[in-house]
């Protein structure tokens, strides 16, 4: 599983997607994917994840915007050196696409910070697999 990782006002953002083959239904036109994120803060303070910003791409180049408050429900505080991990998950209506995006979140100072989402692939065949 390949991870894709940005960093951002010392933030490190990492994905692993992966195909749900038995979530999917091809013939249906519909391909699942779970994605896994980690959020780690370095800086030296604390932070707290407000909001998350999703740009959502098919193979068509259709594009669907995703805005909201949190990840899964939780708004989370991150201290100093720690981790947050999430699961979540995305249906498309074609077999590959991409994902990436951004997290509205604040410091202990009240500052307002735009965190990086690493672009990533969404691809239910391997990379090099024959069609």
């Amino acid at each position: 599983m390949s991870a894709y990782e940005a960093q951002t006002h010392g933030v490190v953002v990492r994905v692993r997607p992966t195909y749900l083959d038995g979530q999917s239904d091809p013939t249906g036109g519909r391909w699942v994917w779970a994605y896994e994120v980690e959020i780690r803060n370095q800086r030296d303070t604390a932070i707290q994840l407000l909001t998350r910003h999703w740009v959502i791409t098919d193979a068509l180049g259709r594009v669907e915007e995703v805005n909201g408050p949190g990840v899964v429900g939780e708004q989370p505080v991150i201290a100093p050196n720690q981790t947050h991990r999430y699961t979540s998950g995305c249906p498309l209506g074609t077999a590959s696409g991409c994902m990436a995006g951004s997290y509205g979140v604040v410091d202990a100072d009240g500052e307002m910070l735009e965190v990086e989402i690493p672009a990533f692939s969404l691809d239910s065949q391997p990379r090099g697999a024959l069609n």
